[in-house]
């Protein structure tokens, strides 16, 4: 079967309705039938809570606690690196960005503009820059962190559908990651300019981050954007930045001529949080 006709059955499930009911389900405290629903998915997705500050499946009191649980301290040393992975995951893509197109999958590219909501000023930063997309599966930590420190200058919430984006539809879904609802994060870093993109899909929740909170619900009808500039929000490299309620993608975009990526990478690669993503070209 194509990866067309794999998710053509997304485009006929009502998504939204089904994220919010999985929303509120998740959200809820149910005594024993969250536990044993928190049970289920560790059996499922081979989840390994011996890296959890709180490795008691008991003592979650409903499933989003548990699916943002908290890393024991030194789960995650740093890497001595400029740039270090922000989370638990895959490397769907990475790489040089043609003019203003983010490579998906083959056959299927992207805007910069798009990506974050239609600011042409703003995705004119990144052009022939680089970019990488990395996934988290359900089984993954996913709480974001920093790659390298960085002051936070704008928030865009970008409403858009709830496609999957596991690696099938990132195949069969075209402009996947500049169609789904997202949340774009803009910081200044010593290294220069970096969008630190959180893509929603399907029965993702919500998104929030550590300065506003949860972002989404509600969600709302039309871009909205939130400016920081001399708020003085600065975050450490591997500081917690924000965290998904369920599991998604992150996308980054930085300017041309500012990293080299870590030559152990390659699609489909396996990666940590803290680990070295790439050295700095400035």
């Amino acid at each position: 079967m194509s990866d067309r006709l794999a998710v053509l059955p997304q485009y006929l499930l009502p998504k939204k309705a089904l994220t919010s009911f999985a929303g509120l389900a998740a959200g809820a405290a149910l005594g024993s039938l969250t536990t044993a629903a928190i049970h289920r998915f560790i059996r499922r997705y081979s989840v390994d809570m011996s890296e959890a500050a709180n490795p008691d499946p008991a003592s979650y009191a409903t499933f989003n606690e548990f699916f943002t649980r908290a890393l024991k301290e030194g789960a995650r040393p740093l890497a001595d690196a400029a740039w270090v992975c922000p989370v638990d995951g895959a490397i769907s893509q990475f790489g040089p960005l043609e003019r203003d197109q983010i490579f998906q999958a083959k056959g299927h590219r992207y805007s910069t503009t798009a990506l974050v909501g239609g600011d042409a000023t703003l995705a004119g930063q990144f052009e022939d820059g680089h970019f990488a997309t990395l996934y988290l599966s359900p089984r993954d930590y996913h709480r974001i962190h920093m790659p390298c420190a960085g002051t936070l200058t704008r928030m865009i919430y970008v409403p858009g559908d709830l496609f999957s984006v596991n690696p099938t539809t990132a195949r069969g879904v075209p402009g996947l990651f500049a169609r789904n609802e997202r949340v774009v994060c803009v910081f200044d870093t010593a290294h220069g300019s970096l969008v630190l993109v959180l893509v929603g899909a399907t029965i993702v929740g919500s998104m929030a981050t550590v300065w506003h909170g949860v972002v989404n619900p509600p969600r709302r009808p039309r871009v909205t954007d939130w400016h920081y500039e001399g708020r003085g929000i600065t975050l450490e490299k591997g500081a917690e930045m924000g965290r998904f309620l369920l599991g998604s993608t992150v996308v980054m975009l930085w300017p041309r001529n500012t990293i080299r990526f870590n030559p152990d990478w390659a699609v489909t690669r396996p990666i940590l949080l803290g680990e070295k993503m790439a050295d700095s070209l400035s």
